[in-house]
């Protein structure tokens, strides 16, 4: 018999820095489904639509996962609470339903990460204010500025690519960004970022080689994740 060939890697995409920062430092080892390839967009629409259309064009990847920090549009979420979308839209009428949500809240959840599901909004510039509260009148929970776009990259690309969106609290309607308490805040996301990681690799696995309830296959670790360029 031929040897299976080896997992396609999980892609996580970030837009800052820190955030990958955040997420190369946790807890890798332990998956089923591979090893992961962490990729930084920059800020922006544009920039994460060209970015990721450039990486699905190049490589092979099992699943795309898109990580970060954003903010709460409504009450009840703090700092450092983990909000995984259900779907995402943009303001033109782009509209991305998710299929991950359950999976990866269920996963964050026994990892005892504080975890709400629901719509994610990609805006074109920092939301405050009034436009916080339209936008939570409208059914959004969260409001970031890439994850539509990288969808979109994936709807054209490879739409069949499991995917999954997640955004860490850092600031919300109640404490915004800039204002005092911010640094305490980002601090507190950073950490849940980091202690996200293991969920991933668990969602990564359950979304490319699902196992059987009754199976005895033992899990092998993963390598730990490589940078793109």
């Amino acid at each position: 018999m031929r040897p299976e060939p080896p997992p396609a890697p999980l892609l996580v995409v970030c837009a800052l820095g820190p955030e990958v920062w955040a997420l190369r430092g946790g807890d890798w080892t332990g998956g089923r489904a591979g090893p992961a390839v962490l990729a930084r967009t920059g800020m922006g629409r544009a920039r994460a639509r060209r970015s990721v259309a450039d990486l699905l064009s190049r490589d092979g990847y099992g699943a795309l996962v898109v990580a970060g920090f954003g903010a709460a549009v409504g009450p009840g979420v703090r700092p450092g609470d983990v909000i995984v979308a259900d779907a995402v839209r943009d303001g033109e009428g782009g509209h991305h339903p998710l299929d991950s949500a359950a999976p990866l809240a269920a996963a964050l959840r026994s990892r005892g990460l504080t975890t709400h599901v629901g719509l994610h909004h990609t805006a074109d510039h920092v939301v405050r204010g009034f436009e916080r509260r339209a936008l939570y009148a409208q059914g959004a929970l969260a409001v970031d500025m890439e994850a539509a776009a990288v969808l979109a990259a994936r709807a054209e690309l490879r739409p069949a690519l499991p995917a999954a969106v997640l955004r860490v609290v850092v600031d919300t309607p109640e404490r915004e960004l800039l204002r005092p308490g911010t640094l305490p805040a980002g601090l507190h996301a950073w950490r849940a970022l980091r202690a996200a990681v293991p969920a991933l690799v668990a969602w990564h696995g359950y979304a490319v080689t699902p196992v059987p309830a009754t199976s005895t296959k033992e899990t092998q670790p993963s390598t730990l994740p490589q940078e793109a360029s």
